[in-house]
């Protein structure tokens, strides 16, 4: 044959059965313990930066909530903003918080009420609905970090070429996986240093913390939580499927591949390190680029994980009449009512 589709389709089945037979040969603790390890492994890791103290930039006050903005950073020679709603009368300790972290789009702005210049968007949300105000008038903190790449993080390099290039996601991947890194590490780092932050503040009880992420937000998400067991409970939402039926089947960002990552698990098993936590899933029934077929598979996978782990009740999922988008339907009051046990 001259063409490689049976070659790719053949690695493939290889490379699941290799997963079960590794799954049979090991505990159910030593196959979760190897998984997390090649995880972390196959993301990179970043030098951290231990000595940056937050910058506050602004305080506005808003309907119901406070929006903070501060500076943080990860790694030396590189920061990014973050924007923190506190829900009016916070009092010290008492509140639980949630990382929100968004997807392809111009930045945290999307999510916070904002549009793209910092201005307030009156008008109706767009596929992000603006979620993190959502969960902070469920009297949740929030915080939305930039997620590099997009908005005022997108490469100068790329702005230089086209002033309206809407990421930076393929000069960023290419050339981090050329140095035996990747982006999904780098904005891991990120993240785990925004929940940092999230867990020291004097609002929030660090004990219940919680993180929702749409579509390549959900991927950062569930790779920091399965990461860090700091995150109690998670909403993925525009994201959970298989590789087989979503990034191998479907054009999809760059980003969203790690190199060598399916030699050691599908992703229903990889998202499953999660448990057993609580976990929501939640899917747009006509969603193009993470397909709902897909979506039924995954979550049938992680029911049975949660199975296993004597847990099953503390895996939830919603397919809701829409498309790439979130609904929050019944994951914004699941994740409030999660954390405030």
């Amino acid at each position: 044959m001259w063409k490689a589709d049976q070659l790719l389709n053949r690695l493939y089945e290889e490379a699941v059965e290799a997963h079960r037979e590794a799954a049979e040969a090991e505990s159910r603790e030593g196959r979760r313990l190897q998984l997390k390890s090649e995880l972390a492994s196959a993301i990179g890791s970043f030098e951290s930066n231990p000595g940056h103290e937050p910058v506050v930039l602004e305080r506005v006050q808003c309907d119901g909530y406070t929006r903070e903005r501060v500076e943080l950073s990860a790694t030396p020679g590189l920061s990014f903003a973050a924007y923190v709603l506190i829900p009016d009368g916070a009092k010290s300790g008492q509140l639980p918080g949630v990382l929100a972290v968004h997807g392809h789009g111009y930045g945290s702005r999307e999510i916070v009420g904002l549009l793209p210049d910092g201005a307030e968007d009156h008008g109706e949300p767009n596929i992000h609905q603006h979620f993190a105000v959502q969960l902070a008038k469920r009297g949740m903190v929030v915080i939305a970090p930039d997620v590099v790449g997009f908005g005022e993080r997108r490469l100068d390099a790329d702005l230089q070429e086209n002033p309206d290039a809407p990421s930076s996601c393929y000069r960023l991947s290419t050339q981090l996986m050329m140095l035996g890194k990747t982006l999904t590490g780098l904005r891991t780092a990120e993240v785990l240093e925004a929940l940092n932050h999230l867990a020291g503040r004097p609002e929030v009880d660090a004990a219940r913390i919680g993180a929702m992420g749409f579509s390549g937000g959900a991927l950062i998400s569930y790779v920091a939580a399965a990461l860090d067991e700091r995150i109690k409970a998670v909403v993925l939402t525009g994201f959970t499927n298989t590789f087989k039926e979503s990034i191998f089947a479907v054009h999809h960002c760059i980003d969203n591949y790690t190199p060598g990552l399916l030699a050691h698990a599908e992703l229903p098993e990889l998202i499953g390190l999660i448990a057993p936590r609580p976990l929501f899933l939640e899917s747009g029934q006509n969603d193009p680029i993470f397909p709902v077929e897909g979506f039924k598979k995954a979550a049938a996978e992680l029911q049975a994980i949660y199975e296993r782990e004597g847990v099953p009740g503390q895996l939830q999922s919603d397919i809701f009449p829409g498309v790439h988008e979130i609904s929050g339907r019944v994951s914004y009051n699941w994740l409030r009512e999660t954390l405030s046990i």
